[in-house]
């Protein structure tokens, strides 16, 4: 997966379409990501003696499909593939919109 943690992205399809977001984790067996603020869902909470103050309807993120996410290259303002380069015994991840390193 070339999408990591902290990575900015932009979401190319679903109900948040068009959205951009930073990238919270990653889960590279289930294909995907967690954004924070995108794919927002209410999760009911019931009150417990440990969870005295969060009670009631809290809407919490979600994960989100690797493949509904695009990184977001700020220099451009464009989302973009990330290509693979070898520098010396480096691997560094470009853009391929800028082919700059990531």
């Amino acid at each position: 997966m070339k999408i990591r943690k902290n990575d900015t992205i932009m979401v190319i399809s679903g109900k948040d379409k068009g959205k951009k977001g930073k990238v919270v984790a990653v889960y590279s067996k289930q294909n995907s990501v967690l954004v924070e603020g995108i794919n927002m869902k209410i999760k009911h909470i019931k009150k417990t003696d440990q969870n005295a103050t969060k009670v009631g309807r809290v809407q919490v993120s979600r994960p989100l499909n690797i493949s509904k996410v695009m990184f977001f290259d700020s220099e451009k303002s464009k989302p973009t593939r990330l290509g693979m380069k070898v520098e010396g015994k480096k691997l560094l991840r470009i853009s391929k919109v800028s082919n700059k390193a990531v």
